[in-house]
């Protein structure tokens, strides 16, 4: 490994030839037990900057995997991947060792660690001069589980692992950490590799194989090598001028490789003619395909039963659709993925549209899956969802983000686009942006900028926003692109209303931009004959009165089919005859479905579900107009028939959502809501509340959240005659006002809240603190700090007091079994809340309480815990309480049981009533089940 070979000399000969070009040499042997990679390497290097460089940087991204707090470690942790920080050393990457020479004069490198080296040079490197450098080092593999690039017992995935200049930064100025985020850094270099590897092992690349284990090619992306006891299989195709080798870095199903035989030409095909660009060879490792296949085409799997949404056929065909269009993409165009990712996937997305508007036109969401029958009948025909055409998922996924207000401007930093919105934003938006400039100046046109772009900047690093320059250089209607990937978009277009006078009809469009965005607008007569227009609008005009033959015109629509990604679409279109004539229709459905824009639409649900041991099971039905996504304005009544009282419940809600794009706020809601249920035996109470809830503004990537929320609430509880003899409270005001924090991060997970709340007898301030540590693979540990002070208490009774292993529910937020329960097993339901005991420690507290609570996990579902505090009542001396005991999470966070064992009142399990100290949590909400689920997707 330490002589230079005549193949390098000649190698180098090679390379005085290709001027500006860096190249790299390497001889790489493989240790036995495929955990180490020696490297002898030559690296020519360009100055391509305009100034003097003293510096040379090179990318150690091995590094990444060195330790915990790298870069690459925490955004693993934003996906709730833990299995990098919790990696035991032999799993663990690194750089081992390190000599870099110069004219046989070393070069100091300060620390190995750093993903980031800065070289400095014996004497200044002009522009357009080059300096060589011999690197002779060791690497500590990854496991290939983290990243999908490393070592396993199966194979060794190389990429990111060799040390390299970075191309995109030819000042060498700033530091680059590896994020696993697919991005080329060495892009227009020439390659030379040389493996010695271990008996019976093979490679494979995406460079030019020359000799058995020996690469080199150009490469306008970076060289990924795969070594294997097994030779993976490829397919050539040789047809219709196409000349391209397909390798693959995983096995094929035999069906799998005949379909792919069947569609690789027409898709290669397919692509060369609106690109204009085929590379000759072109590898998919198994990162890659699982990476960039299609979405949402996977078969459904219930229990044991199967749901297939389309053919194995046309899986194949929509998978590698895809996946070969990126990779085409990544072989033609050179840009920096950080900042410039909307653009190639944008394209990839606009293929794919062209190809599903050619091949799959008529194909629906969901496939086949609406058409399976379930004794007999069909029960998915129900949903609009069964009517949405494959086509329309570019629309949707966009709408799905946007309506939580969790979307990112285009030309967002890869880096801190949530994993989502790479999907909806990057891919999906742009493409459906592309598709829609291509229909409007013609798709030839716009496939023929796309490949004169291409061409003429071939090998070099490009800026899109050039070609958007030329799009709207073509085509001036597109001139709005360039400001329009800057900002979040909420353009929105509405079809106001339309008048009819004699053969024509004038139809008024609004629109809440004043860029120059051109509308397409359908008509649709009754027996389903449309007709299309372009609407032109103006720089800084509004509103556009647009007249247009009448034709047997039915149905106005604009923008339909989600071609361009308004914040609205539910606003797009009119009926221009019949009984609902200039305006849009109801619809009623029983079940939460994809929003049909075309109706108003209200969801009837039948509603069942145990309310407490008093109202028992409530039967009724819910309205509402929430769909699958979210809206502004809200509404929901339940009315219901309480089988324990037999009387008529129920509740209501309407609220509206201010959803500032751009701003501090992510989300300012308004509320009002009613309620009427029971709180114990022929007991019913009454509530009304008037509320508000500020989010802030956060990155969609991020954990941490922040909202502030305010309510009035007025309660009428009916009495019984001891509690009357009592003097209770049968009506009462309170205000509440709070702040709250929550970061839900895997590791590290915190949250913080304080408030307020008021009433005429009393006045209190409350704050709770949590941190969560998972000190080891799915073990925690949880602590919880509790303060309450009462600035002022003249209530009547104990109503409003503090709780210490018992809340108090007086504003039935608790969804407690048996709120008025005293003894049985619903009393020793168990919230955590207040002063958090878990045995049952008498009284409560009327002036001040602080407690601790911890938990720690020992063994599987099996914890122990342990509670401490001190607190203050009225006229009596302070009091210092404690527990401590066993729990058993039988499904985390939502049904756990506490066994006590030691308290302030003794050695508990010896109790005669033992089993009645024995406490349960019981969160029946699915909505908390789903929140936990998606955690780490957005």
């Amino acid at each position: 490994m330490k002589r230079i070979s005549i193949c390098l000399i000649l190698f180098l000969g090679v390379v005085e030839v290709s001027a500006q070009k860096d190249s790299i040499y390497i001889e790489a042997k493989l240790s036995s037990d495929k955990k180490t990679l020696s490297v002898n390497q030559e690296l020519i290097y360009y100055n391509n900057s305009e100034k003097d460089l003293n510096t040379v940087k090179l990318l150690n991204w091995v590094s990444a995997y060195k330790k915990r707090g790298t870069s690459l470690v925490y955004r693993k942790l934003e996906d709730r991947n833990t299995d990098l920080h919790f990696a035991k050393k032999n799993e663990l990457g690194k750089l081992l060792s390190l000599n870099v020479k110069s004219s046989d004069q070393e070069i100091p490198v300060s620390n190995i660690s750093d993903e980031s080296f800065f070289l400095p040079l014996k004497e200044i490197l002009k522009p357009g001069e080059k300096v060589k450098l011999q690197l002779q080092y060791q690497i500590q593999l990854p496991d290939k589980k983290f990243t999908g690039y490393g070592t396993s017992d199966k194979n060794i995935a190389l990429k990111y692992f060799f040390i390299v200049p970075d191309r995109f930064d030819p000042d060498n100025i700033s530091k680059r950490d590896y994020h696993d985020i697919e991005e080329s850094v060495s892009f227009n270099t020439f390659w030379t590799v040389n493996f010695d590897l271990p008996i019976n092992y093979f490679v494979e690349s995406n460079l030019t194989q020359t000799q058995m284990n020996s690469f080199n090619g150009y490469l306008d992306s970076d060289p990924e090598f795969l070594i294997s006891q097994n030779e993976y299989p490829s397919i050539k195709i040789n047809t219709d001028g196409i000349n391209t080798e397909v390798k693959f870095g995983y096995n094929l199903r035999p069906e799998e490789k005949q379909n792919l035989e069947f569609y690789l030409p027409l898709q290669l095909k397919f692509i060369k003619e609106r690109i204009g660009f085929l590379p000759e060879r072109i590898f998919i490792s198994e990162k890659f395909r699982n990476k960039e296949d299609f979405f949402g085409n996977n078969d459904i799997t219930f229990l044991k039963f199967r749901f297939q949404l389309f053919t194995p056929e046309e899986n194949t065909d929509l998978d590698y659709f895809g996946i070969i269009a990126k990779k085409v993409l990544d072989e033609s165009i050179i840009t920096d993925k950080q900042n410039y990712h909307w653009f190639k996937s944008g394209l990839k997305s606009y293929l794919e549209i062209q190809y599903l508007k050619k091949f799959y036109a008529d194909t629906k969401l969901l496939g086949t899956l609406p058409e399976t029958k379930i004794f007999g009948v069909k029960p998915l025909k129900l949903f609009h969802a069964s009517d949405v055409k494959l086509i329309e998922r570019y629309g949707l996924a966009y709408q799905y983000i946007m309506s939580q207000n969790l979307d990112q401007k285009i030309d967002e930093r890869y880096a801190v686009l949530s994993n989502f919105n790479d999907m909806a934003i990057s891919n999906f938006e742009t493409g459906t942006l592309f598709n829609y400039s291509a229909d409007k100046m013609g798709y030839e046109n716009f496939d023929n900028l796309v490949q004169s772009f291409i061409a003429k900047n071939t090998d070099k690093q490009v800026d899109p926003k050039y070609f958007l320059k030329e799009l709207a250089e073509k085509d001036k209607r597109t001139s709005y692109l360039s400001e329009f990937i800057q900002h979040k978009n909420r353009v929105n277009f509405q079809l106001k209303r339309f008048k009819k006078e004699g053969d024509s009809l004038h139809i008024k469009i609004n629109k809440n931009t004043l860029s120059n965005i051109p509308v397409k607008l359908q008509t649709t007569s009754k027996d389903g004959k449309t007709t299309e227009y372009w609407v032109e609008t103006e720089e800084n005009e509004k509103t556009k009165t647009v007249s247009i033959p009448a034709l047997d015109t039915y149905k106005i629509t604009l923008n339909d089919d989600y071609i361009f990604p308004e914040s609205n679409y539910r606003d797009n279109f009119l009926y221009a005859k019949g009984f609902f004539s200039n305006t849009k229709k109801i619809k009623l459905k029983l079940i939460k479905d994809i929003p049909n824009p075309e109706f108003n639409e209200i969801y009837i649900s039948p509603r069942v579900r145990f309310n407490n041991t008093y109202d028992k099971f409530l039967i009724g039905f819910n309205f509402k107009n929430q769909s699958f996504f979210d809206q502004k304005f809200l509404y929901s009544f339940t009315p219901t028939y309480s089988t324990g009282t037999g009387k008529l419940t129920g509740s209501g809600a309407v609220a509206y959502s201010f959803l500032p794009a751009e701003s501090i706020i992510r989300s300012l809601t308004f509320g009002v809501s009613g309620s009427y249920f029971h709180y114990d035996y022929d007991l019913a109470y009454r509530k009304g509340s008037i509320y508000s809830n500020l989010n802030f503004r956060k990155n969609p990537r991020s954990t941490v959240s922040r909202s502030i929320a305010a309510s009035y609430n007025y309660f009428e509880r009916d009495l019984s005659p001891l509690m009357i003899a009592n003097n209770d409270y049968d009506k009462y005001n309170l205000w509440s006002v709070g702040y709250g924090y929550n970061d839900s991060q895997s590791i590290h997970e915190k949250s913080l809240g304080i408030s307020t709340q008021w009433m005429e007898d009393f006045h209190k301030v409350t704050a709770e603190g949590y941190y969560r540590w998972e000190f080891a693979p799915r073990q925690k540990l949880s602590l919880r700090l509790f303060a309450g002070y009462f600035v002022k208490n003249d209530t009547r009774n104990s109503t409003f007091n503090y709780g210490i292993s018992r809340v108090s529910d007086y504003s039935f937020s608790y969804n407690l079994l048996g709120q008025s329960a005293t003894g049985g097993i619903l009393s020793q339901q168990f919230i955590l809340a207040d002063g958090g005991f878990k045995s049952f420690l008498p009284g409560s507290v009327n002036k001040w309480i602080t407690s601790v609570n911890v938990d720690t996990s020992v063994w599987k579902i099996f914890h122990v815990y342990a509670d401490a505090g001190v607190y203050d009542n009225k006229n009596k001396p302070t009091k210092f309480i404690w527990d401590s005991g066993v729990k058993v999470r039988v499904i985390p966070d939502f049904l756990e049981i506490y066994f006590p064992v030691q308290s302030s009142l003794g050695f508990e399990p010896g109790f005669k009533d033992y089993a009645r100290r024995i406490r349960y949590t019981l969160v029946l909400n699915l909505n908390s089940i789903i929140n936990a689920a998606r955690r780490g997707w957005y």
